[in-house]
């Protein structure tokens, strides 16, 4: 037993199971066959790297990063497409003669849907061509779809674009984690995905933020027009600095030489020519794989039937649903009495909330590594992807008290601060959860990482759409004490699910490596 993750007596070599503080055996490197895993100080490289220089692994830090930079910002600016509108609900309301749960589903709702449904697709395609060609066409898009929403002229043309939008930003939702597995390692995966964690808190807080002001002074259409201009100015950024990082190794080139000397004959390795920038600048790469698309593109539904992708996906699903019900709610709760709210005004109340956001994800990215390093350390070197779990306990009981919390300060009329306060612990609860659930997927199953993520994006979806179709009018119905305990005891509920898996998810690992059925995936 691994500090309480049970071993499996039947299978010793378990997928994700990894050795990162190896201690080489002298008498090993005498042995000619035995190749040294590569290193970074006392730690063994996971991935092992390749020794070709268009291998990501291989890229420089600063190249990485940009990367990371990059297609982060891209995410923020797209998560923000959502929540961003939710301070307008009113002014489209009276603008297209419509009620607020019609907005809530055909604005939000559905753009959700399409979000998730567009992942499949998307994800297929990445693996197919490339990631360079869906992110940069998925770019493209969002700035068509954005500029159309600045010229709807009905509710219609509006709901259809935000379906369209949806779908464009799929990519966003899943590739940019995926993207982090194959240009880090698993020691630098946490605070990693912090970086991406942080622009999609920045996004959802400081976008109705911005979107508030946007709205009240110029016009609920203009904060489409205004991502319009963004995206313009990332396209050319992600062309030009934002290369392919999906590689595969290519057959290697030989040469024989003869030695006329010593009459012996020798077999050499060509090493991989470095590709040019400009080979580089090209946006399809040609095929990289030959999977069939369609298959590709179904391959996230069976994985439902991975214990790890299940428990990941409806733990994420909870707390990115969390977010969205705040989102949703926002405007109902703090526009009338007592609060009686301006939509600036409501913006306003997510500055505070993307400040605990902040330290949340850089504490919660900082902590993934930690914690994994430290207790690695204590259980002789030996790595396991449950260790990335004790995340939840942090997660589990801060969400709960918040959201507990806000339902009762709400329900209260209490000052405004305290109701803002609870929602900090909320959402400084949110990048514990989601750093916890990203990575422990990432390094149980790696190969199938990106589909792993489209099912947890499309189950997000699903029920971020059901909680869209009725979640104000039940908020009017049932008062906000009722809605949030009933919120707090779910969360719970799911974040409980984490105990079990920490003791038993090596050994569904290894049920899962042995089962001839996924082995066909």
């Amino acid at each position: 037993m691994g500090l309480g993750v049970l071993n499996d007596p039947k299978y010793p070599n378990v997928p994700g199971t990894v050795n990162i503080h190896e201690v080489v055996d002298p008498a090993k490197l005498e042995d000619w066959e035995y190749e040294e895993p590569k290193k970074r100080g006392d730690i063994v490289l996971n991935p092992q790297p390749t020794d070709s220089p268009n291998d990501p692994l291989n890229w420089s830090t600063s190249t990485k990063l940009v990367i990371l930079f990059i297609l982060s910002l891209t995410s923020g600016v797209t998560v923000s497409l959502g929540p961003m509108i939710t301070t307008g609900f009113d002014d489209i309301a009276t603008a297209f003669g419509v009620s607020v749960d019609q907005i809530s589903f055909n604005i939000v709702g559905v753009m959700q849907l399409t979000t998730g449904t567009g992942t499949f697709f998307t994800a297929a395609a990445a693996a197919v061509w490339g990631k360079r060609p869906v992110f940069i066409i998925s770019a493209l898009a969002l700035f068509g779809t954005s500029a159309w929403g600045f010229f709807a002229g009905n509710f219609l043309s509006l709901s259809i674009m935000r379906a369209i939008q949806g779908f464009a930003a799929a990519p966003l939702e899943t590739l940019v984690s995926a993207t982090v597995s194959e240009l880090f390692f698993v020691h630098e995966k946490g605070k990693m995905l912090s970086i991406w964690n942080l622009f999609v808190m920045g996004g959802v807080k400081l976008g109705q933020l911005i979107a508030g002001f946007i709205i009240q002074n110029l016009g609920f259409k203009f904060t489409f027009g205004i991502c319009a201009l963004i995206y313009a100015g990332i396209i050319p950024a992600m062309y030009f600095f934002v290369p392919e990082t999906v590689y595969f190794a290519p057959p290697p080139e030989t040469e024989v030489i003869f030695d006329k000397a010593s009459l012996h004959i020798y077999e050499i390795i060509i090493p991989e020519t470095k590709k040019t920038y400009s080979q580089r600048l090209r946006v399809f790469q040609g095929r990289i794989s030959h999977a069939s698309f369609w298959r590709m593109a179904f391959k996230p539904l069976p994985l439902i039937t991975f214990p790890a992708v299940i428990f990941s996906a409806m733990t994420y699903s909870f707390y990115a649903a969390g977010l969205t019900l705040i989102a949703l709610l926002q405007d109902t709760i703090f526009s009338a009495p007592p609060y009686n709210l301006t939509a600036s005004q409501i913006g306003l109340t997510n500055l505070p909330l993307f400040g605990v956001g902040l330290v949340g994800t850089l504490v919660s990215g900082y902590c993934a590594d930690f914690i994994v390093q430290f207790v690695t350390k204590h259980n002789n070197g030996i790595y396991e992807p449950e260790f990335r779990l004790i995340l939840m306990t942090v997660a589990a009981s801060l969400s709960t008290v918040a959201y507990v919390g806000f339902g009762y300060s709400v329900a209260a009329g209490a000052a405004i601060y305290v109701p803002i306060a609870f929602l900090g612990v909320q959402t400084f609860a949110v990048p514990f959860a989601m750093s916890a659930m990203f990575t422990y997927v990432m390094d149980c199953h790696p190969t199938h990482a990106a589909q792993a993520f489209v099912t947890m994006n499309f189950i997000k979806a699903l029920l971020s759409l059901g909680m869209s179709n009725f979640v104000n009018s039940w908020f009017d119905q049932s008062g906000p004490k009722a809605v949030f305990i009933i919120v707090a005891i779910a969360n719970l509920g799911v974040s409980a699910f984490s105990l079990p898996m920490y003791i038993f998810g090596k050994r569904l690992r290894s049920k899962i490596a042995r089962s001839a059925f996924h082995l066909k995936f």
